[in-house]
């Protein structure tokens, strides 16, 4: 392991410039007021080293930014020290052993070319500029992870500075503490993950997506449909919905129903989709776009630029469900009814997971998962709607049984994230590694 060439950058608070590396580690537009004392950016291990030391020196609890896609911003708090490690993004990847070691600020875009290009396969997340130390953390909900598992389940290791500055492993036989509480702690992990070790896969012989659009006067019966067919599609296939006030190709206020699949022939993927064809419902859509070939980097891209935008106000929340569909129903109308301005959407996903996991950290999952994202461009909307989510989410309390921290939104609606007993053994193993509470916790807990 030998030193980068250039010493990472460390800038005070009131120095020029200083507010601008606070707020540009953020895909988040919107300021949180929020200023932490020093933000330091690190260009490798050693810098990260420094920075735990001083942190330890001089009483200060740190922040840690990978991607900078949280969308409450969990890592700009009040005071303390952040940790920029953007710039740690080197991907090594050994094709004989289909392993992969990859820094915290890779982009999960750039992870997948690489793995690509080797006719290799990782679970990385939906859009593009993701970060994948944050995405791995929180559990990764990732591409073809209803078939592979999410994505910390192909972490295979980790290097962790931890509060004192040392430098460990962790893996299933050594630091297994770390290693369990590393997949599924999210932006509560006690320690700087440098690198991570990766386990790939195949990749699927066949990349592609199917699309259908109903007008928002069907969303009951959509929602119905879907509720119902859901538990019986095809784990190689993503079904989902999106409510969208500008949904494709029909430019109004509608449903899409979206179902990328990664299998190993077209005629596999043809087969795993024929569910939307064959519904009650087939008629009623407005928009059909066939099952279609399409790279991941081409979805992930495509994503980006129609529902994720930047230089956007964001506020998210999300909630995992077991219940039938129908007391939620009026819920969902209600969204619609007042969902803000594009970019703003409503996700919908079908996820019904397997019955066990490996025993990790991440413990909180459902049958559906439902999301809010908020994303406001003009300040009038902003003040307007700048609760939408939350008010949406809390109002649906009573269906649902937790959250996931992908899509956390702790500070305003805390909510279990872990089980009861993983959120007790996470503090155990907290107390012993971070005694002095070096490294920020959630910003809120059940």
């Amino acid at each position: 392991m030998k030193p980068s060439t250039g010493k990472g950058i460390t800038l005070e608070r009131r120095t020029p410039g200083f507010d601008g590396a606070v707020l540009g580690t953020s895909f988040n537009a919107r300021d949180p007021g929020r200023r932490p004392d020093v933000v330091v950016q690190a260009n490798d291990v050693f810098d990260v080293i420094a920075a735990v030391q001083r942190a330890r020196r001089e009483n200060l609890k740190i922040g840690i930014c990978s991607g900078g896609h949280s969308w409450a911003q969990n890592h700009i708090r009040d005071g303390g020290m952040m940790l920029d490690l953007s710039r740690l993004n080197r991907i090594e990847i050994d094709v004989a052993s289909k392993t992969a070691i990859v820094g915290p600020g890779c982009l999960c875009g750039d992870v997948d070319a690489a793995v690509a290009k080797e006719n290799l396969f990782f679970p990385v997340a939906h859009a593009y500029t993701v970060g994948i130390g944050g995405f791995l953390l929180q559990g990764g909900f990732g591409w073809n992870s209803r078939m592979l598992g999410l994505a910390c389940q192909s972490v295979i290791g980790l290097d962790i500075v931890l509060a004192d500055g040392s430098l460990v492993h962790a893996s299933e036989t050594e630091n297994a503490d770390l290693y369990w509480a590393a997949r599924g702690s999210g932006p509560g992990f006690f320690g700087v993950v440098v690198r991570f070790h990766l386990k790939l896969h195949p990749r699927p012989k066949f990349i592609g997506l199917k699309i259908q659009v109903f007008r928002m006067k069907h969303l009951e019966e959509v929602f119905a449909w879907a509720d119902r067919v859901g538990p019986h599609v095809s784990q190689k296939v993503e079904f989902q919905m999106v409510l969208n006030r500008k949904a494709m190709g029909i430019f109004a206020p509608g449903i899409e129903v979206i179902t990328p699949v990664l299998a190993d022939s077209f005629k596999d993927a043809r087969e795993a989709v024929s569910f939307m064809s064959k519904s009650a419902i087939n008629s009623k859509a407005s928009f059909t776009l066939p099952l279609l070939p399409m790279s991941l980097s081409m979805m992930m891209k495509t994503g980006e630029r129609t529902l994720f935008l930047p230089n956007t106000h964001w506020n998210a929340d999300n909630m995992w469900m077991n219940g039938p569909i129908d007391p939620l129903l009026p819920h969902l109308r209600h969204m619609a009814d007042t969902q803000p301005p594009a970019p703003t959407h409503v996700l919908w996903l079908n996820w019904n997971p397997p019955q066990q996991r490996p025993d990790m950290a991440f413990s909180m999952e459902a049958r559906t998962y439902l999301a809010l994202y908020c994303g406001l461009r003009d300040g009038a909307d902003a003040a307007r709607h700048e609760s939408w989510a939350t008010d949406n989410m809390r109002a649906m309390e009573p269906y649902g049984v937790g959250i996931q921290l992908a899509d956390e939104n702790l500070a305003r609606r805390p909510a279990r994230f872990v089980s009861d007993a993983n959120l007790v053994r996470l503090d155990e193993i907290r107390a012993v590694r971070d005694p002095e509470g070096r490294f920020h916790p959630w910003m809120g807990r059940p």
